[in-house]
């Protein structure tokens, strides 16, 4: 079963129970990539109103959800054609992101990003989305931070090492998911050999994800090459690394590969937030796990370049997906290291 952990001993700082969960999180990380936490502060009423105000906005007629749909050239809004490794996942989505500039309208232009700017329902359909929305990231914000410091502790970096570049200009972005129980678009595109899935499977390419998930399953791990499921556990959200922590961690940490079955019986909804850095964060084996004996195993990459090419590839058919695989190396001599390190 998946590794369920309290977190609330993480606020007791110095104390033997801090530690103890500090290294269930490291154990999690390693064995698993993926654990369940409770007692992470968000309230039962949160929740409540995140999975009314989800339900509410996927219900609507798809002229209203049209209005916000998702682009090419802005990846947050409404979508019913989401792709992962090229195949059509069974599902409805709807994104939005880190706004730089909250004081201002969502498409001023200084609020445009790489990702495009945030799409909203009319207010008439759903009065109270766009707050409820913003009041649920803010809470998985702060457990993201919270969360990939204690990783870093893990991996026995200092405070701030790996949450530097996530500071006042992050990408993390909201994702809420509609799994039906029967095909949106009812058109055979793009679907994969294995048929079609909720979530075709994949590793997350940021740093963590953190998922609210209803009580109906279907998301699965590979672990030892065996699909797990992830069941649900009352008031738990589900936390997995991606590829960035697999990067960092010089592989110690696998980033795990994971699906979505696609729903039968019940409609299914989720609410994955993607924890991403700056558009300019670049990202290495940290230099506390490079020795003699173990290389760094990757070279330096840029998250803005990375993210861009991966959401082309949600989007649309754009050929093969890039992967942290392609920036994998053989071997490196201290000196290559060593300038590469310099362009960080």
């Amino acid at each position: 079963m998946v590794p369920v952990i309290n977190i609330q001993p993480l606020d007791i700082v110095g104390s033997v129970e801090r530690q103890k969960t500090v290294r269930q999180v490291g154990e999690a990380c390693r064995d698993w990539g993926f654990f369940q936490i409770t007692e992470h502060g968000v309230s039962d009423d949160l929740i409540a109103c995140v999975w009314r105000e989800t339900k509410g906005f996927f219900a609507l007629p798809t002229s209203v959800k049209n209005a916000v749909v998702r682009t090419k050239e802005n990846a947050r809004g409404w979508y019913n054609r989401e792709l992962t490794k090229n195949s059509r996942d069974m599902k409805e989505v709807f994104d939005f992101g880190y706004k730089p500039y909250p004081e201002l309208p969502d498409e001023d232009p200084a609020n445009l990003t790489r990702d495009g700017y945030n799409q909203w329902p009319d207010l008439e359909q759903c009065a109270d989305f766009q707050s409820t929305m913003w009041e649920y990231f803010q809470a998985c914000e702060r457990i993201a931070f919270a969360l990939l410091e204690v990783i870093g502790e893990g991996l026995g970096v200092g405070p701030g090492c790996l949450t530097q570049d996530f500071l006042d200009t992050h990408t993390s972005f909201l994702r809420l998911n509609y799994f039906p129980r029967h095909d949106p678009v009812h058109v055979d595109q793009h679907a994969s050999a294995e048929g079609h899935l909720g979530i075709h499977h994949h590793s997350d390419a940021g740093a963590l994800t953190v998922l609210l998930q209803d009580n109906v399953g279907g998301l699965q791990v590979c672990l030892n090459n065996e699909w797990v499921s992830v069941d649900p556990v009352e008031g738990a959200l589900v936390i997995n690394i991606g590829d960035m922590v697999q990067v960092w961690s010089n592989d110690r940490y696998q980033a795990p590969l994971h699906r979505v079955l696609a729903s039968e019986n019940r409609d299914r909804y989720s609410l994955p937030f993607f924890f991403n850095p700056s558009y300019d964060a670049k990202y290495a084996p940290l230099d506390v796990l490079i020795n003699e004996v173990s290389p760094p195993k990757y070279r330096p990459i840029n998250w803005g370049e990375f993210r861009w090419q991966r959401q082309q590839g949600d989007y649309a058919n754009y050929g093969q997906e890039n992967q942290i695989a392609d920036y994998r190396i053989p071997h490196v001599s201290e000196s290559e290291r060593r300038g590469w390190v310099e362009d960080l």
